[in-house]
């Protein structure tokens, strides 16, 4: 049995970052992931749910929503399994954190502050393999001048991660491997050189999750496992659809070669092409052209 919490499930991700008590935690996590940028003292967790401005509009519901101590907003997501459109989920999430920045009246002047949207993924953004973390700004086409810091994408794809305890060198590689290994875990390494790490082994150990955090993180266990299977199954489906679709592809390339030589073979003795394209059912341009 694990020792400590899965992180990827909806009730372990929260427990970790989405608390007041572990607020700390995703600063530290925030800070090395930005480390060289800026510095985050403090924030301030918001309400997750925004409700719709209009009549027939779509709210939307964060798993973690935060200000931090000058003012810019904070959204964490975890996502588990690739959506439709999981780009466009993620633009029209932040766009929603900055329009609720507008205020009613004259006086506002879009004085607004950044959105940064912070994604986990444990599947690939795109095709190309090894990339861990993909940043998302707003800059010229050509120059790549940044045109507005306010709009900020940090998409983080944890299958791209395989570094071994030993090899993490920064803060922030050391925050990604513990996640992606905490529950095959038995202790967390890297305490000696983050303390904060202390705190995070007591938080996420199982033992020490009361009754009804222990229930709610059991069901969020069978519902992550229940995810996992899903997707290996749609994988499975789709390998064995690949297979029937390329032997499918395959035998009507052979027939269609087939159909080549034997028209090959007619027009060499002569026959007419509109009667070898009766014969072979291949159009009487293309025989015209072999």
């Amino acid at each position: 049995m694990a020792k400590f919490i899965n992180p990827f499930t909806d009730v372990g991700f929260k427990i970790i970052f989405g608390q007041e008590m572990t607020k700390d935690l995703l600063i530290d996590f925030l800070n090395d992931l930005l480390v060289g940028e800026r510095h985050i003292q403090d924030i301030t967790f918001l309400d997750k749910e925004l409700q719709p401005e209009f009549q027939g509009d779509r709210g939307v519901i964060y798993d973690i929503y935060c200000t931090t101590d000058d003012g810019d907003h904070i959204i964490v997501e975890m996502q588990n399994r690739p959506q439709v459109n999981f780009r466009e989920r993620a633009l029209f999430y932040l766009s929603h954190a900055i329009t609720r920045q507008g205020e009613r009246g004259v006086v506002w002047q879009f004085n607004l502050k950044a959105v940064y949207g912070v994604f986990f993924m444990n599947f690939r953004l795109g095709d190309s393999p090894g990339k861990l973390r993909t940043d998302i700004v707003l800059s010229d086409r050509d120059t790549h001048e940044v045109f507005s810091d306010k709009l900020r994408f940090i998409f983080i794809e944890l299958p791209a991660f395989t570094k071994e305890e030993e090899e993490c060198i920064t803060d922030f590689e050391r925050w990604i491997y513990v996640l992606k290994n905490m529950e095959t875990l038995n202790r967390l390494p890297f305490k000696a050189r983050k303390a904060v790490f202390e705190k995070l082994e007591k938080i996420i150990d199982i033992a020490s999750l009361t009754k009804e955090e222990r229930e709610k993180y059991d069901e969020s266990i069978k519902v992550y496992r229940d995810q996992l299977v899903t997707i290996a199954f749609a994988k499975e489906k789709g390998i064995e659809e690949g297979m029937e679709k390329g032997m499918e592809k395959g035998r009507k390339e052979g027939e269609k070669m087939k159909q080549l030589e034997i028209a090959r073979n007619m027009k060499a003795k002569g026959f007419a092409a509109e009667d070898i394209s009766e014969l072979t059912g291949l159009p009487v341009k293309e025989i015209k052209e072999l």
